[in-house]
């Protein structure tokens, strides 16, 4: 039998040998590598910081002096015409791709149907590539039924689901019966618009032939149903107070968000269509448009009902398709857009630079890297120090930057920031395989709808319960960095300086929580 005697003595030869090892590579190798990384990462970290200040100085501008769509751009309304009638009117498709969607089916279908418009001058498509045939039948039963009804409705179904959604929306558009169509709407299967929304967007088309899409605002149905819904929605307000705006009201660009928008058809033509060949075939959509020199406007007043992903499993999911596919598509796409003629220098560095390499590159791998990996090491080297200014003063005026968009959500601010910081390396991830094209690069996986928006009709809420939910596996990359971040805040206790541990131990929580799929739908006040 082995003494403990001697156990003891191999334990302290181990701690001795591995201690030894670390001491020989810390100087040589491990200090100069992370002086690099903290030289790379502030460097990000400015371009974000500028990022936001400059978008933040245009939102400003745009608030004080009122550039509002309708002094930028004529908007008159559509007048009825005695002699020719309802023929004065622009014909408008309205496009409804939906797969396996029971839930929402009946209201996405309703809402398209519902929008106000002369009945003989525009068409419903409801683009169908269910896979279950009783849902199939159920969504052409309710077709039928708006049919019966005299709604212009047409229901579409094709034999494979090549292209996912952009495949379904391009079949579509081959109808013998869109040819006639000079606008197209299209709504996702969970969005519910106004029945007054295509007068308030097509008229901005059709005085305005230099513009090729109007996109409305969303607004989310489920954003007080679980604290999870509540930081998507502090993220998108982001989005579209700021980025979007800022976007529409300097450089007539913004990337369509491919849903809730108007587009005119001969600019959807002329940009080639639809294509497949990323999975954000909206955003590609509007890069080649706006290549031809089609200008692009944004209603932030304007706001189309929709449902936040409330399972976390669908949110990654998500997340994986909004990182992937703008990395890869700015991979595709960047000589393309710098070889164009027919838009401005200033113009093409927006979109390269601030559209795609500060926004969907530089803001997931920094946020990761940085704060997640390179920050706490600096703790086990203290050799290595990051600057004040770049630790907390930068991070701090962009996350309040951030909140702006919000501000109903202040006090969720350090959740926000926990969950920011975790999704990072699922983003990241996404975002390296966008670049590289590896595997899952062109993975689709439709977002999950629980039907939420039907449980708010009519202003009643659903009873909040508390739930909680194991994922499906366990996710190895947030484990380890869940361990890491632990490990270095034990070390801060017990060798270093006691600065970050309790960030270090709340942070390595919020991995674990992610790492086992374990999300209670705690309910924040309002």
């Amino acid at each position: 039998m082995i003494s403990m005697g001697s156990f003891q003595e191999a334990r302290d030869g181990i701690s001795f040998q591995v201690s030894l090892i670390w001491r020989q590579m810390k100087e040589p190798v491990m200090v100069p590598l992370l002086r690099v990384a903290v030289f790379l990462c502030l460097g990000m970290s400015l371009m974000m910081l500028v990022e936001r200040v400059y978008m933040g100085i245009v939102i400003c501008f745009v608030k004080l002096f009122g550039r509002r769509p309708e002094k930028r751009y004529k908007w008159e309304p559509i007048k009825d015409d005695v002699e020719f009638g309802n023929s004065s009117y622009p014909m408008v498709l309205v496009q409804v791709p939906m797969y396996n969607e029971r839930e929402v089916y009946q209201l996405s279908i309703g809402a398209a149907c519902g929008l106000s418009w002369p009945s003989d001058r525009i068409i419903i498509q409801i683009l169908d590539d269910s896979t279950d045939p009783t849902i199939k039948e159920l969504v052409q039963m309710e077709c039928s039924r708006w049919a019966s009804k005299g709604v212009n409705i047409k229901y579409e179904v094709r034999d494979n689901r090549n292209g996912y959604k952009a495949g379904a929306l391009k079949e579509g558009m081959k109808r013998s019966y869109v040819k006639q169509c000079d606008y197209v709407a299209i709504f996702d299967a969970d969005f519910q618009p106004e029945p007054d929304f295509l007068w308030r967007t097509v008229p901005f088309l059709v005085n305005n032939p230099e513009l090729g899409l109007v996109q409305a605002r969303w607004k989310f149905v489920n954003a007080d149903e679980c604290l999870m819904t509540r930081m998507q929605e502090m993220s998108l307000d982001y989005h579209f107070t700021v980025e979007q705006e800022v976007g529409s009201s300097t450089y007539a660009f913004f990337g369509f968000n491919g849903t809730a928008g108007v587009w005119r058809i001969s600019a959807l033509n002329e940009a080639g269509g639809w294509k497949d060949r990323t999975t954000v075939e909206d955003m590609d959509l509007a890069v080649r448009a706006s290549l031809k020199g089609w200008k692009f406007l944004y209603l932030a007043n304007l706001k189309v009902k929709n449902e936040l992903p409330s399972t976390l499993k669908a949110y990654r999911y998500q997340q994986h398709r909004w990182s992937c596919g703008p990395a890869n598509l700015f991979k595709k796409m960047a000589m393309e857009i710098m070889r164009n003629k027919k838009v401005s220098l200033w113009k093409k560095i927006y979109v390269i630079y601030s559209f795609f390499f500060v926004r969907k590159v530089v803001a997931h791998i920094n946020t990761f890297v940085f704060y997640c990996i390179v920050l706490p090491a600096t703790v086990v080297v203290p050799e290595v120090t990051v600057p004040k200014w770049g630790a907390v003063y930068i991070p701090s005026i962009i996350t309040l930057l951030n909140a702006v968009g919000t501000p109903r959500s202040l006090h969720l601010l350090v959740f926000w920031i926990l969950f920011e910081n975790t999704m990072s390396l699922h983003r990241t991830k996404a975002t390296i395989i966008g670049l590289l094209e590896a595997s899952r690069v062109n993975e689709w996986i439709v977002t999950e709808k629980l039907g939420d928006a039907l449980k708010s009709k009519g202003g009643v809420k659903a009873p909040k319960k508390i739930r909680f939910r194991i994922g499906d596996r366990i996710h190895m990359l947030e484990l380890l960095v869940g361990f890491y971040l632990f490990f270095c805040g034990c070390y801060d206790i017990i060798f270093g300086k006691n600065r970050f541990y309790i960030f270090l131990y709340i942070q390595s929580i919020a991995f674990f929580i992610m790492a086992f799929g374990y999300v209670g739908t705690f309910v924040p006040n309002s």
